[in-house]
């Protein structure tokens, strides 16, 4: 597993993915940050959130840049910069009546097809983002274009599906990924100083203290086992024990949470005796045999031999 990135690394991160979701250039985002773009890569190949985070801002920027429309005044300077031009000799777009009577903007010519390079740019972003109205807009295209290819070919059917697990399998661990103690994703606020309290009385203080007295200093009862009207004693034993367990939880949050902040700091984890290495298992040391010179178990505890050899009673004696 990758040792967790740090504060300063997450906040690199979130910098990096806004931008990126604005410019749709890893190129461009890391020039714009002024780092080298092999600092995003190596994270990127050690820490999968960082990575479907990463091709959900290029789907994202992609489906802004192919529809400038939808994105409105969200579309910046540098993104209409990386807006693709007109390829040359293609005609000008024209007013068009449909059967309905509804207007649209249509380019005269051959119409435009769905191609190989759209279907893959498609299957790309679906897997990075589990959407598929964005990932068609990424790839250029309508939803029901790709659906309408899907009901046609099963194979491409069979890919769409595949990209779509894939797609939700990364955002669910990137969303487990952001809850640990260690992504330092919603922790910005307490790294700032705290704005000042505003003007209340002294009574006004007290009834805001009272109200939040269980949630801030005591054990607050979990909403799905409060107590009700005619609790039974089995209702109530289960209630407190799992209070007590979200109590070891809270705790082990909190834990974590200091840990996550040391290393943050540099400095080395703290070991506890949960962390210490088991203490060896010895068999009993009056069965081990072979360690001495003695003929059998009696003479290996007669005082008057000699158990590891050098001059023995019996030749003195001689």
């Amino acid at each position: 597993m990758a040792r967790p990135l740090s504060r300063a690394q997450q906040l690199e991160n979130a910098a990096f993915l806004r931008l990126l979701r604005t410019t749709g250039n890893v190129r461009a985002t890391c020039a714009a940050l002024g780092r080298h773009r092999a600092l995003f890569t190596r994270r990127r190949a050690k820490h999968p959130a960082f990575a479907a985070e990463w091709d959900a801002a290029l789907a994202i920027a992609h489906a802004a840049l192919n529809d400038p429309a939808r994105s409105g005044a969200r579309a910046t300077p540098l993104a209409a910069r990386n807006r693709p031009a007109p390829r040359p000799g293609e005609p000008e777009p024209h007013l068009h009546r449909t059967p309905g009577g509804r207007c649209q903007l249509r380019r005269s010519g051959a119409r435009r097809r769905l191609t190989r390079a759209g279907e893959q740019a498609f299957l790309a972003a679906l897997s990075a983002t589990a959407n598929i109205r964005l990932s068609a807009a990424a790839a250029g295209f309508s939803h029901s274009a790709f659906y309408a290819r899907a009901k046609a070919s099963p194979g491409f059917a069979r890919e769409m599906r595949l990209a779509l697990q894939l797609g939700y399998d990364r955002i669910e661990l990137a969303l487990l990924e952001s809850a640990l103690p260690q992504s330092h994703r919603d922790d910005a606020w307490r790294h700032n100083d705290p704005p000042p309290i505003p003007p209340m009385s002294a009574s006004q203080a007290l009834q805001l203290m009272h109200l939040h007295q269980k949630q801030a200093r005591l054990q607050e009862e979990p909403a799905h086992i409060k107590r009700r009207r005619g609790e039974s004693s089995d209702a109530r034993s289960f209630r407190l024990a799992a209070m007590y367990q979200a109590h070891l939880a809270r705790e082990r949050e909190r834990f974590d949470s200091a840990e996550a902040a040391r290393r943050a700091r540099g400095e080395p984890w703290l070991l506890g005796p949960a962390h210490l290495p088991d203490p060896p298992i010895l068999p009993d040391l009056a069965q081990v045999r072979g360690w001495s010179k003695a003929k059998d178990a009696r003479e290996a505890f007669d005082p008057d031999v000699a158990l590891f050899g050098g001059g023995r009673l019996e030749d003195w004696e001689g």
